[in-house]
Order: structure tokens, then C-alpha cells, then sequence
């Protein structure tokens, strides 16, 4: 019997992309599915869309202090044997979760496991093959030590299973950013990664997504998150020289074809 897997959505005004979210999870058509949007108060039609699918998923709405309190709340609230997380503008492949499950059936000594992932425009048209190729290329490796460097994991197509929450906790409140790469590191320390060799998911940029619009942001709160993993300086230089040319390829790329259809 394929295992239960719980997926959180956390959102806060994304009405433009949910529905496709949601519809890229209830069209897994999984037996064996649990699915929680966590609802930080939006007022832009996000809870219409949420009653027309009040049948087939289980939501809650109400403030929050942000996207690792609405997680937190989700993973308190799940009861299943693998969990993910989804934000509310990205999308999985399809039969993903028909993967991930028959994999975690197959090996039951892995605790959690991450496959590849596209990057999609506002529009769903595939951009930055290049960079997606490289994070294929190092998630091959499975090297804690590279992930100091560098977050090759893709956070929507990364599950784990429940009982990893009881050894490394919940996500970190203080971090708004990289909570999820604090979190990845946090496991790495316990269990070793599982890598599958599929498509799993879409990650979505656009002019609003925070890994645009906060990229320098991001940056100074992965800087500080490092420290906290590592004292060596060569490491830490490497990874402020590799975050450095990460924020400056989202800066060239949000001038780049990707984002010209979104005024279209």
C-alpha cells in the first residue's frame, strides 16, 4: 500500500496562481492524499477559491506571522507518513507524488528524498535551463559540504517523511527567506539525502515572487544562517562568492525574456 502523503500550501494573496497550484496536487489523482492550504488572511478572492475546493482539501485562514508560522501550523495539523510543502505559485510535475510514494515504499530507510525541478515564467513557459541543468548536476553529489556552499536543493520537489519533524523540529520563525535551506541543513545533519532522477516540480518566477523582489534580502539573511553552520572562511567565501552571482543572475533575469510576457 502506497504511504500517506500530506502537502502543505501556505498563502497569503497569491488568488493569481493558486488555483493552478492546487489543481497540480488534486490532479496527482495519489490514493492516498491529505492536502492543507494555510491561509495567512488574504483578502484578494484567495478564499473563494478555497470553498470551491473545500471538498477535496482542508484549509485554514487567519494571521500569521509569516510563511514558517503557516508552515509550522500545517505540520502540526498533518497526519501523514511523507510531507512536503508547496507554495501557492508553484506546481508539480504530473504522477509526482505516484513517484515519490512508490520510492519511499522502496526504500524504507530513507528519511527524506529531493528529484529535479523546472523553473517556469508567469505563463508556465520553461526559462533558465541552464541553471536548472547545474542544480541537477550538483544534487548528484548529495555533499553536505557542497550545500554549505550552495542550496542545490529544490524545495518543491523535497519530501520527507513525519517522524524527521520529531528529531530536527519545525521551521525556524526567525527566518522569512531560507527557512527551507536552514531546514535542509537541519536534516543533513540526522539523515543522509536520497536523490530521484525525475521532474518532480515547477518553481515559478515572476515580477512578485520573493526570490525576485527580496533577492538581495535573501541574501544578508543567508549570510547570517551560514555562520551558524560553518567557521570556515574558506566556505563562507565560497558561498558569498556564489550567492553573488546568484543575485546577480535574478537581477539580469528579471529584465530577461522570462518576465516580458507579464505586461503582455
Amino acid at each position: 500500500m502506497l504511504p500517506k502523503i500530506s502537502i502543505i500550501t501556505p498563502t497569503l494573496n497569491r488568488a493569481d496562481y493558486l488555483e493552478q497550484t492546487i489543481l497540480s496536487v488534486l490532479n496527482q489523482n495519489y490514493p492516498n492524499l491529505e492536502y492543507f492550504v494555510i491561509d495567512g488572511g488574504s483578502s484578494d478572492g484567495t478564499l473563494e477559491i478555497l470553498q470551491r475546493y473545500s471538498n477535496q482539501l482542508c484549509y485554514l485562514s487567519e494571521k500569521d506571522k509569516g510563511q514558517s508560522d503557516a508552515l509550522n501550523k500545517g505540520l502540526r495539523l498533518v497526519s501523514g507518513e511523507i510531507v512536503a510543502y508547496l507554495n501557492a505559485d508553484d506546481e508539480y510535475e504530473p504522477n509526482a507524488l505516484l513517484r515519490i510514494g512508490q520510492f519511499f515504499t522502496r526504500y524504507p530507510e530513507a528519511h527524506w528524498v529531493s528529484g529535479k525541478c523546472k523553473i517556469i515564467n508567469n505563463i508556465g513557459q520553461e526559462i533558465l535551463k541552464p541553471v536548472t541543468l547545474y542544480k541537477n548536476f550538483l544534487l548528484t553529489t548529495k555533499s553536505r559540504t557542497l550545500l554549505l556552499i550552495v542550496n542545490y536543493i529544490s524545495q518543491p520537489a523535497t519530501f520527507w517523511r513525519r517522524e524527521v519533524i520529531d528529531r530536527v523540529g519545525y521551521f525556524d520563525l526567525n527566518l522569512s527567506a531560507v527557512m527551507d535551506y536552514d531546514y535542509w541543513l537541519r536534516i543533513s545533519n540526522v539523515f543522509p539525502l536520497y536523490v530521484v532522477q525525475d521532474y518532480l516540480a515547477r518553481f515559478r518566477m515572476h515580477s512578485t515572487s520573493k526570490t525576485v523582489i527580496s533577492a538581495l534580502n535573501e541574501w544578508d539573511e543567508e549570510l547570517n544562517l551560514m555562520r551558524r553552520y560553518t567557521k570556515s572562511k574558506i566556505l563562507l567565501f565560497l558561498h558569498r562568492f556564489h550567492r553573488c552571482l546568484i543575485t546577480r543572475g535574478y537581477q539580469v533575469v528579471n529584465r530577461a525574456d522570462g518576465f516580458r510576457n507579464q505586461s503582455e
